[in-house]
């Protein structure tokens, strides 16, 4: 960024002397600014944080690459919660933070914009489970109870917008949350009429504790439908402090293609990614086979096309519930297109 305010400051001065002399730039005499060239940076050693799930998911190559490259770039450290990380970030002890696509929008709006989003880490994870194997689709929920976890975030107004959109009254159905996956299986198995609404990997780890469970569907499906641009839904962002992305452009370019690869990495050779993915404590090795495979929650998508998949979901949650946003959209400065 202070590359570019120079640039900038050069280019009006220029433009001033050139008024002053009565004359106009040509097209050839016009500094067209060079795209920022991605690179380690020698002695910078990026701090990120992610949560154990589908984001600590899509890293875990880079991870282990790291560990045994013969100089370290990064610094990771896996957490449970997002509200374990923004403080972090609030204090400047973590550069880049992979966390819900919410809450870095209400970051940017309580930080003095101080976040900015680097690309989309994972997309669609949620999933209805239930008892009833021909239960397709979202009018399907009316009249049934139905077991979740995460009031007050993401999932909930997701779920809220979408049975709204579908004309699906709070009378129609009972919603109940509770503290964590597991709960929500143990409710299911107590009373198997309901339906849950778990993220991978807990859908399979439901699925596998309980073999009568079906996977039913995916919220996204319900989600496309209503999407003004076909998106689905934005579960995730990798954001970076700002005053880091001004000061480390090249780092920061070297991530989004680091994070890239990561994902790609564990795409082409889940079975090896699993591993990992047990051995830094995520999850177990055969519950993520099985949902590299089968889901595959991760991806690792930047530029315009973030903005235009983010921007749109933001859109849609904020329409059922602004403060899920932090009252207000926020402004392009949200998003980074190097």
């Amino acid at each position: 960024m202070k590359r570019m305010i120079s640039g900038l400051l050069a280019a009006v001065t220029a433009l001033s002397l050139l008024a002053g002399c009565g004359s106009q730039p040509s097209a050839s005499d016009q500094v067209v600014p060079e795209p920022v060239q991605a690179g380690y940076e020698e002695g910078v050693s990026i701090r990120v944080a992610a949560l154990k799930g589908p984001t600590a998911m899509g890293l875990v190559e880079l991870m282990q690459q790291d560990t045994e490259a013969d100089e370290s770039h990064y610094q990771f450290s896996l957490y449970t919660s997002g509200n374990e990380v923004v403080p972090l970030l609030a204090k400047g002890e973590v550069d880049i933070a992979l966390i819900p696509t919410n809450l870095a929008a209400v970051l940017y709006q309580k930080n003095e914009q101080g976040v900015q989003v680097l690309d989309v880490n994972a997309g669609n994870v949620l999933y209805v489970v239930s008892h009833d194997e021909s239960l397709s689709a979202l009018e399907g929920l009316k009249g049934k109870t139905i077991y979740m976890t995460g009031k007050g975030t993401s999932p909930d107004w997701t779920l809220q917008y979408l049975l709204d959109q579908s004309g699906i009254t709070a009378e129609d159905v009972t919603i109940e949350f509770k503290a964590e996956p597991a709960e929500v299986v143990a409710a299911l198995e107590h009373n198997p009429t309901a339906v849950g609404i778990l993220p991978q990997p807990f859908a399979t780890v439901a699925m596998m504790q309980d073999q009568e469970l079906s996977l039913n569907f995916p919220l996204e499906d319900a989600w496309k439908q209503f999407s003004p641009d076909g998106n689905g839904i934005a579960t995730g962002v990798t954001v970076v402090r700002r005053a880091f992305a001004e000061e480390h452009p090249a780092a920061v370019a070297q991530f989004i293609a680091d994070h890239k690869k990561s994902v790609a990495d564990a795409q082409a050779n889940p079975s090896e990614a699993a591993q990992l993915i047990e051995q830094y404590g995520i999850v177990k090795a055969p519950i993520a086979q099985q949902v590299l495979e089968n889901f595959d929650p991760m991806t690792a998508v930047s530029g315009e096309e973030m903005k235009t998949w983010v921007s749109g979901y933001l859109e849609m949650l904020f329409a059922a519930a602004p403060d899920a946003v932090g009252g207000k959209l926020p402004d392009e400065g949200f998003y980074y297109l190097g």
